[in-house]
C-alpha cells in the first residue's frame, strides 16, 4: 500500500499543473489545485489496501489483472495531459481508467465485498475527473 501512495505521490509531483495547465479555458466546476493531492492520496490508500486485499487472495486472478490495467492508466494519464498536453489522448485513457475500475468493482463485489467498495470512491472521482478532461478539451 505505501509504495501506491508514493508512486502515485511521485507521479503527481513530477507531473504538476504548470503554466499551460493555467493558461487552459476550464469549466466553472473546476476545482482548486490544493483539493487534488490530497484527495489522490486518499484513493491510492484505497486503492493500495485494495490491490493488497486482491493480490493475497489470488494474484492470477481477473480481478488483479484489473487491479494491474488501470494503475498502469493511472500513472500514464498525468504525464499525457500534464507534460504531453495531449488532452485528447488523456481523455482516452481516462474513460479505459474508469472502465476497469468498474470492473474491478463487479469482478470483486461478490468475492471481496471491502475490496469492491474501496473502489467505490474512487470509480466517483474518475467519473468526475473524466467528465473534466472532456470539458477541457472542448473548451480548448
Amino acid at each position: 500500500m505505501a509504495g501506491v501512495v508514493a508512486a502515485g505521490l511521485l507521479l503527481g509531483y513530477s507531473n504538476r499543473p504548470e503554466g499551460w495547465y493555467a493558461a487552459l479555458h476550464k469549466p466553472f466546476f473546476n476545482p482548486p489545485n490544493y483539493v487534488f493531492a490530497p484527495v489522490w492520496s486518499a484513493l491510492y490508500v484505497c486503492i493500495g489496501i485494495a490491490g493488497a486485499r486482491t493480490w493475497s487472495r489470488d494474484p492470477a486472478s481477473t480481478a488483479i489483472a484489473l487491479w494491474f490495467g488501470q494503475m498502469a492508466l493511472n500513472f500514464l494519464w498525468s504525464p499525457v495531459f500534464f507534460s504531453w498536453h495531449r488532452i485528447d489522448l488523456a481523455l482516452g485513457i481516462i474513460v479505459a481508467m474508469l472502465a476497469c475500475i468498474v470492473a474491478f468493482i463487479a469482478v470483486q463485489w461478490r468475492a471481496d465485498r471491502v475490496a469492491a467498495l474501496l473502489f467505490v470512491p474512487y470509480a466517483a472521482w474518475v467519473a468526475f475527473a473524466a467528465t473534466l478532461n472532456w470539458s477541457i478539451h472542448r473548451l480548448n
